[in-house]
């Protein structure tokens, strides 16, 4: 399975997706494209894709990213180019999150689940 992301720069967008998820590039792009996978080999592959189209409104599909603790999560996710679109974080069911986007404005979520949802 392929996950595309549209973006107006390969070079920024792969630079903040790399940072955020711990991805790697692999070859130069090829025209529009420009593929990151895993830095250990196995799991989704991101293929962003260079847009001149704007983004519209809210993403219909989004990353959560699940961590342990949500603020040095969300700080490290910041500090690798991403904005905070939820100043507080939200909490529901015993899930806390914050809204965060990429570059481009893309959303994602930082996700701090209750602990009984890890697996041991």
């Amino acid at each position: 399975m392929v996950l595309v992301i549209d973006c107006s720069d390969l070079e920024r967008s792969a630079a903040f997706w790399c940072d955020a998820l711990g991805y790697r590039r692999v070859g130069p792009p090829v025209g529009q494209y420009l593929g990151l996978f895993p830095a250990q080999g196995a799991g989704l592959q991101l293929l962003l894709q260079r847009t001149h189209d704007p983004k519209p409104a809210k993403n219909r599909v989004h990353l959560d990213l699940r961590t342990r603790e949500l603020g040095p999560e969300v700080a490290r996710i910041r500090a690798a180019g991403g904005v905070l679109l939820t100043p507080e974080p939200m909490a529901e069911f015993g899930f806390r999150w914050q809204v965060l986007a990429d570059p481009d404005g893309n959303e994602l979520c930082v996700v701090e689940p209750p602990a009984e949802h890890w697996l041991a």
